[in-house]
């Protein structure tokens, strides 16, 4: 598919990342087949599957997969074999309820296995446990989560459920509890929910044996704020809890003794002089730790920041134009030399260049055309 160059600063990129970037191509022996990229589209039609160009970053559509409407989000099995998505349908089985579904994956096709009803309306995340074996669904409009035990890629009915009934202070988005983002910690032995209209985290026991959760307190955020996602940092003792309407970021201690979290800092993504439309909304950390990304909706940017790798803290190094509107999901690629945007309201995905040894992001991109993407996945 033909890419169209962003009109932007054009980025100074040394000649080490350059080789670097071409080293990762095999050069001796059979040429390996191009790593797949599948992308969860907002539309009535499937799964949309490419192929991942590693050196010149370039997308190329190859089919659409696993027919399912309005996929807000999907994720692997630990082992690649299946794949789990949420259908935001208004209803599934004749109730009022979104989808979870699951795929074995072959190649490039996603093969039905099970679908499941999620526990109520606006089904927007799914998160599988690190067993493979539990699988948790946010439901953003019916404010409630459940999770289902997973046997070989098939989902079997809801073990457990809650309908939250907390509600922040927003007249306008916190009316009532929105669940958002489904998250596990570091050693598997707990489980999270974001709900974005409560302004809290909810904490639970795991028994991944059953896929049972069980109630283990709850994380406070700002009043107002509204958190949509967490994210574990590497060094496995802190987590990121990026607040949506404040577009703020917490940075919070995780306790493996009792699964609790305790904020240690926040941080504005904003200008003291920014009055427009904002809404934070994803997170990306390196791998080795040491970069962390934070895009934002309303003025349609993303942060980039410099992170402790014992603690935590941030340390901004800038901002740059996702490239579109509306940024949905952002993802580094295997390599982490390419960051990835789903721009939700324009149709595209945006590709800028990432220097490894700083963190630092191009600003000058390409884009390609998909629509509606909602979450981008390295096969």
């Amino acid at each position: 598919m033909a890419m169209k160059i962003l009109s932007r600063r054009d980025f100074l990129w040394t000649a080490s990342a350059a080789a670097l970037a071409a080293g990762a191509a095999p050069s001796l022996g059979k040429a390996l087949p191009p790593p797949r990229v599948l992308v969860a589209s907002k539309t009535p039609g499937s799964i949309l599957v490419f192929d991942w160009d590693t050196v010149e970053a370039g997308l190329t559509r190859l089919s659409e997969s696993g027919r399912l409407a309005n996929v807000e989000w999907i994720t692997f099995s630990p082992d690649r074999k299946y794949l789990f998505a949420a259908s935001e349908v208004d209803s599934y089985n004749g109730k009022p309820t979104g989808e979870v579904a699951g795929y074995r994956v072959v190649n490039a096709e996603l093969q039905p296995i099970s679908a499941q009803n999620s526990a109520g309306a606006g089904t927007c995340h799914v998160a599988l446990d690190r067993t493979g074996r539990v699988l948790l669904a946010a439901d953003y409009f019916g404010g409630s989560a459940a999770s289902f035990l997973v046997t070989d890629g098939r989902i079997g009915p809801a073990v457990w459920s809650e309908h939250y009934a907390e509600h922040g202070p927003n007249p306008t988005r916190q009316q009532s509890a929105h669940a958002h983002f489904a998250s596990f910690s570091p050693d598997n032995r707990y489980a999270y929910m974001n709900d974005l209209g409560g302004d809290c985290i909810h904490i639970y026991s795991l028994d991944a044996e059953t896929a049972m959760l069980h109630a283990n307190g709850i994380y406070r955020a700002d009043p107002g704020s509204g958190p949509r996602t967490l994210h574990f940092h590497p060094n496995g003792r802190n987590a990121y809890s990026i607040n949506e309407l404040s577009s703020t970021v917490d940075l919070l201690e995780w306790s493996k003794n009792s699964g609790g979290l305790t904020r240690r800092a926040s941080y504005n993504l904003l200008p003291a002089d920014y009055h427009g439309a904002t809404a934070a909304c994803d997170t990306v950390i390196s791998k080795d730790g040491k970069s962390v990304y934070f895009a934002n909706r309303g003025n349609n940017a993303i942060y980039s920041f410099r992170a402790d790798q014992g603690t935590g803290k941030l340390t901004p190094l800038g901002s740059f134009a996702c490239g579109g509107k509306t940024p949905r999901h952002i993802v580094l690629d295997p390599t982490d030399r390419w960051m990835l945007a789903a721009n939700q309201d324009s149709d595209q995905i945006s590709i800028f260049q990432r220097n490894p040894q700083t963190g630092l992001i191009s600003e000058k991109g390409k884009s390609v055309a998909v629509a509606a993407p909602m979450c981008i996945l390295f096969a």
